[in-house]
């Protein structure tokens, strides 16, 4: 038998061109497709103004926020995801009634903080406690004592420079231990901008009122209460507690070749309901909304599994992370999760900030240098740091890595936060897009890792971390602190 060599050849020469078709796609090459894709098809902007614009607010428990949740789902059925659920939890959540302040006679604009009574009706002298921290009553022991304290939100011009800020419910939390009446926060910013936000470390209801005023007004106030005047203050307010029910939003993608190891990416849904939520929190749980679009998009196909979540309670004391990974404790899933990326308030991304023990410090690096490759506006910008009070902390506190990306957004734009000018007007389209882009990159270079470049810690391991990065007292404060020094 005579064989036709130049028969075969063309069957040679069809594998030859298979094999060069299924070659491995380099990182750089796949974060160069990213790139492309999301400058030309991201649709986080245009959903973002739809939410805001059709839905307004997403207070958890509310008409609106259930509308949020609906609206998410659909979106990621519409961006082609199979496995998409939702994740049901019932709690204890709060709402704003009505309010007023008045300081000697004058009736001055306030907010509720969140959690506050039901019902009050208080009367009292103010005292001015600087900062409200430990070390502010110390100079002042028993001053607090059925009084309304005066605080500052943030940290005082001349603060001693060792000084760590505390949460506005931490400090409400040491004004309650401290025998107040009630307290009122001054805002940090300026023009008579008012902040909402919890004042409960918990969740739970709170025994005294809590309310925010402008900066100007606080500020006179402080110097009437400077020059040794006495001035009373009543705070009425009627508020709603009960239980709600709400729905974190969970898309899954299977990992290729590790499927039981989970990255679970989030951002919260819920806002507070003085305005639309549109930077805290549109900007990031948008994103990930988007960053789900691009993996399906640019046929994404990680090692690991990855899981898009939109979180919804975050504001009200992370309530749907702590459902979450609560349930992940009691069935043992905790263990499949190898990683958690927040996005809170994420805009215009810099660089990468990583939580957690590393033992691969070089891996963000290489990651962020590949990611200057395709645009030089990310500084490459490397912490390895930690806080508290965003969806991030229930999963940090049993050990998990968690992963963020520094921002590089004005000021003035989270001066709106948790206020009625947080209005869809203030979101860049192309900080937004870079959002987007950054964020797809640095996950999917995470979930396609051959090896992490940090493992879950165990329960000393993660003690020692949260003391080291200045966590114990707000820990303690809230009833967080698990360990038994």
């Amino acid at each position: 038998m005579k064989v036709h060599f130049n028969r075969l050849y063309p069957v040679a020469l069809t594998l030859l061109v298979l094999g060069a078709c299924t070659k491995k796609e380099t990182l750089d090459e796949t974060f160069a497709r990213i790139n492309q894709e999301v400058l030309q098809n991201s649709k986080a902007y245009s959903t973002l103004n739809e939410a805001t614009s059709t839905i307004g607010h997403r207070l958890t428990g509310s008409e609106n926020g259930h509308k949020a949740e609906q609206y998410t789902f659909d979106k990621f059925k519409e961006y082609g995801f199979t496995d998409v659920k939702f994740q049901d939890f019932e709690v204890e959540a709060w709402s704003r009634g009505d309010i007023s302040v008045t300081i000697d006679k004058e009736k001055v604009p306030a907010v509720t903080l969140g959690h506050s009574p039901v019902q009050a009706d208080v009367t009292a002298e103010v005292v001015d406690l600087g900062n409200g921290l430990e070390a502010d009553y110390q100079a002042k022991p028993g001053a607090a004592k059925d009084k309304i304290v005066l605080i500052y939100i943030g940290l005082l011009d001349g603060s001693d420079k060792g000084s760590h800020n505390l949460h506005r419910s931490e400090k409400t939390a040491i004004a309650i231990r401290e025998g107040a009446k009630g307290v009122i926060i001054i805002n940090q910013v300026s023009n008579g901008v008012l902040l909402t936000g919890t004042a409960s470390v918990t969740g739970a209801l709170i025994p005294i009122p809590a309310v925010c005023i402008g900066k100007e007004n606080g500020m006179a106030l402080k110097e009437k209460l400077q020059k040794n005047k006495k001035v009373s203050a009543t705070i009425t307010m009627t508020n709603q507690s009960g239980l709600i029910k709400a729905r974190n939003v969970v898309a899954t993608l299977k990992g290729s070749e590790i499927p039981d190891e989970r990255i679970v990416i989030g951002g919260h849904l819920d806002s507070w309901d003085l305005a639309t939520g549109a930077i805290d929190n549109g900007i990031g749980s948008f994103s990930v909304l988007d960053i789900a679009r691009s993996f399906m998009a640019n046929k994404l196909h990680p090692k690991r599994t990855v899981q898009f979540v939109m979180f919804m309670g975050e504001e009200q004391g992370l309530l749907g992370s702590r459902y979450m990974v609560s349930e992940a404790v009691k069935d043992g899933s905790i263990e499949s999760i190898k990683y958690m990326m927040n996005l809170d308030m994420t805009g215009n991304p810099v660089g990468i900030n990583a939580g957690g023990k590393l033992e691969d410090t070089t891996f963000y690096k290489t990651v962020g240098l590949a990611i200057q490759k395709v645009d030089t506006i990310f500084k490459n910008k490397f912490t390895n740091q930690s806080g508290l009070h965003s969806d991030h902390q229930p999963f940090m506190l049993e050990g998990v890595p968690v992963l963020g990306m520094h921002s590089n957004l004005e000021r003035s734009i989270y001066g709106c936060y948790h206020s009625d000018c947080d209005d869809f007007k203030l979101v860049n389209e192309t900080h937004l897009r870079n959002t987007v882009r950054f964020g797809t990159m640095l996950l999917y270079a995470v979930a396609n890792a051959d090896k992490l470049p940090a493992i879950k810690m165990d329960s000393e391991t993660t003690r020692q971390f949260m003391i080291d990065n200045n966590l114990k007292e707000p820990l303690t404060l809230a009833g967080d602190w698990k360990w038994k020094d």
